[in-house]
C-alpha cells in the first residue's frame, strides 16, 4: 500500500513488457494509465486484461489514442490528479523494420524520424508536459525500455537501434537535469522477450534459439521478469539509481 492514490502511466502499455509492468504495479497498489494503439480485433483480449487489473482494487484509465499526438498527451494528461504520477513508464513499439539495401522497400530518412519519435523523443515530451502541468509525485521514477540492439547489428534494425541509442542519450542527460526536481530516470534494458514487437524482427526465431543458447539460465527473459524490475525501481530503496541502464537478461548479454 505504499504506493497508495499513485499512478503509474504507461505508454504503450496494451501488451508485452508494458501490460507485465502494469500488472504488477497494479498488484502493489499503484493505479494504472494506460495508454495504447490497438485494433478493434485485439480490444477484447485487452479489457479482459483490464479487468484483472481492476481486480487488483486500483484505479484504471485507459486511453486507445495517439500517444504521439500533443492534443492527445494533453487531454490524457488533464485527467491525472497533481502530484500524483509515480512513475512513466516509456514502452512504445513503434517503428521500421527496413534494411538498407532494399531498393523497393529501403530504409528512408522518414522511416528514420518516424521510428526516433515514437521510441526516443517522445518519451521527453510525455516527461516535460508531466512537469510543466505538475503531475509528477515526490521521488517520481522516470522510465524507458531499451535492448540490445543498442550496440549489436541486426538485419532491419537499424532505425531501430538508432532509436535506441537517442533514447539512451535522452535518459543520461534527464537524469542529470531533473535532479533538481527530485525525478530519477533510467533504462531497462530487458534480454530476448518474445513480444508482440519482438516476432515483427526479421529472424525473430532465429534470435529467440540464440538467445537460449546465449543465456546462462538456458531460457528467454520473460515479461515478468523485466516488470518486477520495473517495481523494484519505484521502491523507496531504489531512489539512488539515476542515469543508468539496466540489464534484466539473466546474464544473456555476457556471451
Amino acid at each position: 500500500m505504499s504506493f497508495k492514490n499513485q499512478w503509474a502511466v504507461i505508454l504503450g502499455g496494451s501488451s508485452g513488457l508494458g501490460l507485465a509492468s502494469a500488472i504488477k504495479l497494479a498488484s502493489e497498489g499503484m493505479n494504472i494509465c494506460i495508454v495504447h494503439r490497438d485494433r478493434r480485433s485485439n480490444i477484447p483480449e485487452f479489457e479482459a486484461e483490464v479487468s484483472k487489473l481492476k481486480a487488483f482494487g486500483v484505479a484504471i484509465k485507459t486511453f486507445n489514442r495517439d500517444a504521439l499526438n500533443r492534443e492527445v498527451r494533453n487531454i490524457i494528461i488533464s485527467e491525472l490528479p497533481a502530484n500524483s504520477v509515480k512513475v512513466l513508464l516509456h514502452s512504445i513499439a513503434k517503428g521500421s523494420l527496413k534494411n538498407m539495401t532494399n531498393d523497393e522497400a529501403c530504409l528512408s530518412k522518414q522511416d528514420l524520424d518516424i521510428t526516433i519519435h515514437a521510441m526516443a523523443t517522445s518519451w521527453y515530451e510525455w516527461t516535460q508536459e508531466l512537469i510543466q502541468h505538475n503531475k509528477f509525485s515526490d521521488c517520481a521514477r522516470n522510465l524507458a525500455f531499451t535492448s540490445e540492439g543498442n550496440t549489436r547489428v541486426w538485419p532491419g534494425y537499424a532505425a531501430v537501434s538508432a532509436a535506441k541509442s537517442v533514447l539512451e542519450s535522452l535518459m543520461r542527460s534527464m537524469a542529470v537535469e531533473l535532479a533538481s526536481l527530485n525525478i530519477t530516470s533510467n533504462c531497462i534494458q530487458a534480454g530476448t522477450t518474445k513480444t508482440a514487437s519482438f516476432k515483427m524482427i526479421p529472424g525473430s526465431e532465429k534470435l529467440a534459439e540464440m538467445s537460449k543458447k546465449r543465456n546462462p539460465f538456458k531460457r528467454m527473459t520473460q515479461a515478468e521478469d523485466v516488470a518486477n524490475v520495473v517495481f523494484l525501481l519505484c521502491k523507496d530503496e531504489a531512489k539512488w539509481i539515476n542515469g543508468t541502464i539496466i540489464k534484466v537478461d539473466g546474464g544473456e548479454s555476457l556471451r
